[in-house]
């Protein structure tokens, strides 16, 4: 591949009259990728490739050492008491209500505008989800909407700390604390992110985090975690990911198969000791971007994520900006090569396999605009100055052309 000052800022004509206009079906080859897990498996290969060799020669591929090893790290990175290896993120967040024994009956608020798993899994254990609308520039749950959701049936918060940025949990767990219920953090992509000091995910009752190759601390495949302060809620959810079993062959509760196989635990082991070099690195990348954006005089037109307030720590899992021509500059930057994702384009109160909870279009305003003008741009610590420079190149040229 050549390298990004190679590369044509313009598509290349076709040769031939009757191709020249690229039509938006025409598959063009982004220039580079939109997460570049290749660069980042280069700078760990021996590392990772020696750890993954162990496992195999001790043949131990199931709750073997290194999971053991990864969870009593991981709890002490975070400053959480115990931490409970799973097999996905959305497994941490459904073991989790599991272990809270929150089921049909209940309701769980949390926010529309996330990955589905949020409020899949809620719906997986039989519970319902309760949707409350978002702050626009955070993206997370409105605290200031939680009251007025609550019911005799609502059993749980569970906020979001969306893209990496944590929630507002001072007033949510005022909340809960005050209605008796208990917080569920999902923290699937906010590992390392702190709230006045603490990490998100060791403040609540649960937190839940995923391993998806895509995170800022991504494994080899599918995996998850789940952190609390509580030995009695570890030890529930110790035997809930093992079919409810403390002994071989004797199932206290009922449970599930939700274990993280040994050589993810030993991958995620190489990768947690990078962990805070790649979240400075996602920082660097975030902060060049919005003076990437003033420089070129783009903020009125593009909104960058804002600097966190004193007190709150952002990991970048995503640089999401927002632009009323979102589907317009996508196909631009489409066209040009620049890679950009969408997330998220339909908030779960309007996706199908929610429409029996009855909520109509316009019952969220905030999230269902949000989700209208979103497009997360690359930022991974890997990404070059010169592919940034190609980004927002690109995003100023088609603002020239649309202003």
């Amino acid at each position: 591949m050549s390298s990004p000052a190679e590369m044509p800022k313009n598509l290349p004509a076709s040769p031939r009259a009757k191709d020249t206009e690229v039509s938006a079906a025409a598959p063009v080859k982004p220039v580079f990728d939109f997460l570049d897990l290749k660069a980042q498996f280069a700078s760990i290969r021996e590392e990772v490739m020696d750890a993954v060799t162990r496992v195999f020669e001790s043949q131990y591929f199931i709750l073997g050492p290194d999971v053991k090893e990864l969870e009593e790290e991981i709890a002490a990175k975070l400053g959480a008491r115990f931490a409970v290896g799973c097999a996905s993120g959305t497994d941490a967040l459904i073991l989790s209500l599991m272990a809270a024994d929150i089921g049909p009956g209940d309701e769980v608020i949390t926010s529309p505008f996330s990955f589905i798993a949020t409020a899949d899994a809620i719906e997986l254990v039989g519970a319902r989800p309760v949707f409350v609308d978002i702050d626009p520039v955070t993206f997370n749950i409105n605290s200031d909407l939680i009251d007025r959701a609550i019911r005799p049936e609502t059993a749980a918060i569970m906020p979001v700390h969306l893209f990496g940025l944590p929630a507002d949990l001072d007033p949510i767990l005022k909340i809960a604390k005050d209605n008796n219920l208990l917080v569920i953090e999902d923290a699937a992509q906010a590992i390392g992110s702190r709230y006045n000091d603490k990490f998100s995910g060791t403040i609540g009752d649960f937190g839940c985090f995923s391993f998806f190759p895509s995170k800022n601390l991504g494994g080899a495949g599918d995996g998850g975690l789940i952190t609390t302060n509580d030995p009695a809620k570890a030890e529930r959810l110790r035997m809930i990911r093992v079919h409810g079993s403390k002994q071989k062959y004797f199932h206290e509760l009922l449970g599930t198969n939700s274990r993280l196989d040994t050589v993810q635990a030993a991958v995620l082991r190489v990768k947690l000791r990078h962990l805070d070099k790649w979240a400075a690195g996602r920082a660097n990348r975030a902060e060049r971007y919005r003076k990437l954006f003033e420089a070129r005089n783009l903020t009125p037109f593009v909104k960058c994520p804002p600097v966190p307030p004193q007190g709150l720590h952002h990991v970048y899992n995503q640089f999401t900006i927002r632009t009323g021509k979102r589907d317009e500059l996508k196909e631009f930057l489409r066209q040009a090569g620049i890679p950009s994702e969408i997330y998220y384009p339909l908030c779960m109160h309007l996706q199908p396999a929610f429409r029996w909870l009855a909520y109509a279009a316009g019952s969220f305003p905030v999230a269902e605009q949000t989700s209208r003008e979103v497009l997360s741009l690359p930022v991974y610590p890997e990404l070059s100055d010169a592919q940034q420079d190609l980004v927002v190149d690109a995003i100023a040229r088609f603002h020239k052309n649309n202003s």
